[in-house]
């Protein structure tokens, strides 16, 4: 039983920091990132339809309408504008 708790107590120390942090962007200062402006600029030119920009977890999360006539949700890095997370609706 003690081993028990003790490989509990291991596995949440080093899963814990991670578990706790769900913050996809990092903490990039606010004066390096990106307009929304020229964001969606930037994912227009991907060919999404954007219907709306806002900020969640440090990144932009971008509401749009795909290719396919989808709606998506899109996460981009506010700094490098990288995509780090998409959602499509069925």
């Amino acid at each position: 039983m003690r081993s028990f708790i003790t490989a509990a107590i291991v596995t949440m120390a080093f899963t814990g920091p991670s578990l706790a942090s769900d913050n996809l962007c990092g903490n990039e200062p606010h004066d390096k990132w990106m307009t929304k402006e020229a964001l969606k600029l930037k994912a227009t030119e991907m060919g999404y339809d954007v219907r709306r920009i806002k900020i969640d977890d440090g990144c932009y999360e971008a509401y749009a309408i795909d290719q396919q006539g989808k709606k998506v949700e899109i996460y981009f890095h506010p700094v490098t504008t990288e995509i780090v997370k998409t959602k499509i609706e069925d």
